[in-house]
């Protein structure tokens, strides 16, 4: 089969059921990471995920992971260790900081898939009020972080990062937490991997995923930055 190839100046996407099995969800290439086309993929299930001289490639895998906000498992020892820490949790303060820290190469990684277009447009779509962070701090030291799309009650997380050891887990218990006060029941995590299921990640099959995706991004949701919208949170409080 071949990929679908997409007009410019369009942001109309194939149905999602025509993603590839071989890779699994390849959907489409091409287009561009407009504000657009961005909105109007997540809203459809669809995300970008390619590296430096690729095109730009869109996917649908056949089973997506998932959070739901409600119901995210915190390990015992990792509680034990919540109710210690001094740290602090803050939302849209540093978008870039955290994208830049995301983007980083990992060990025994070598490049990223977060691209300098994609830092310039996920840049774009938090000035406009839909692309957000949530970033836990040691101080003035940015210690971990996560960052994704909102549209309507639904969250597309789209990387996260530790700079410190449990960095990237209070920033996902804190969004999670903060999603679940909202009344915004699911969080989107692409793809599995055993440590997002030890904290309590489970996967949908791609219709489940779409439907309730369909629903949720329809309903109000909230516009604009959240700096001052997020209830201020201690790692302690994340801890049961």
């Amino acid at each position: 089969m071949r990929i679908h190839w997409l007009p410019a100046g369009t942001t109309v996407f194939p149905p999602v059921s025509r993603a590839l099995d071989e890779p699994d969800g390849l959907l489409a290439a091409g287009g561009d990471l407009s504000p657009a086309r961005l909105l109007s993929a997540y809203r459809q299930g669809i995300f970008p995920w390619y590296s430096d001289g690729q095109p730009i490639l869109w996917w649908s895998p056949s089973m997506r992971t998932v959070f739901d906000t409600g119901s995210i498992h915190v390990p015992r020892r990792l509680a034990r260790w919540l109710r210690t820490c001094s740290w602090h949790i803050r939302a849209d303060t540093a978008f870039a900081a955290v994208m830049r820290a995301c983007a980083a190469p990992r060990r025994r990684e070598h490049g990223t898939w977060i691209t300098d277009d994609m830092l310039a447009a996920y840049g774009e779509l938090h000035a406009l009020g839909h692309a957000h962070s949530v970033e836990a701090w040691d101080g003035d030291r940015l210690v971990g972080g996560i960052y994704g799309v909102a549209i309507g009650r639904m969250f597309f997380g789209e990387s996260m990062f530790s700079a410190a050891t449990n960095g990237s887990k209070v920033a996902l218990l804190a969004l999670c937490r903060a999603m679940h006060d909202w009344g915004w029941p699911l969080l989107d995590a692409q793809v599995a991997s055993d440590h997002l299921f030890t904290l309590g990640a489970r996967e949908m099959a791609r219709a489940d995923f779409c439907a309730a995706v369909a629903a949720l991004t329809a309903r109000p949701g909230l516009d604009g930055p959240w700096r001052e919208r997020f209830r201020p949170l201690q790692p302690s409080d994340l801890a049961c």
